[in-house]
């Protein structure tokens, strides 16, 4: 009965655990972008724009995981601070792409060194061995559940 109890209680269990790590890496990551007068979201559209260049606006809140009015509400606020602009696509008028500005990639590359020196230093608990095999697990996991939706 004991074994029955523990086996039950152990995905709840796995959840805290990793709520609780969750939790403190993104306290790490959040005060490292709002220290720069960023969200979350708006570095994540300039992690997007930075590395894959050019997107359309669709594109980049299906990267960062956003709904399609809170893009142009992020997109809105980056252009604002002259660090992306908009562009309509030569093919197609309707899909419009955002890309950086000089300033937002020179400003991108002055911050991001420093966050992901951070990260690396916040994730310094695991082995590249152990990082490794934790994504690969959490990658598992992830398609796991999102299959029975």
């Amino acid at each position: 009965m004991s074994d029955f109890h523990e086996q039950e209680d152990y995905p709840l269990h796995l959840m805290v655990i990793l709520a609780r790590a969750y939790n403190a890496v993104m306290t790490h990551s959040n005060r490292s972008i709002q220290s720069h007068g960023l969200n979350s979201t708006e570095f994540g559209v300039l992690d997007v724009l930075y590395h894959k260049g050019p997107q359309p606006l669709q594109k980049i809140g299906e990267k960062v995981l956003i709904s399609s009015g809170n893009i142009t509400y992020v997109v809105d606020k980056l252009q604002k601070k002259n660090l992306l602009v908009r562009r309509a696509s030569a093919e197609d008028r309707r899909v419009i792409y955002a890309e950086l500005t000089p300033h937002g990639k020179e400003f991108f590359e002055s911050i991001f060194p420093g966050h992901q020196q951070l990260m690396i230093k916040a994730l310094s608990g695991l082995t590249d061995e152990e990082k490794a095999q934790a994504a690969k697990l959490l990658k598992k996991l992830g398609r796991s559940a999102e299959e029975m939706l």
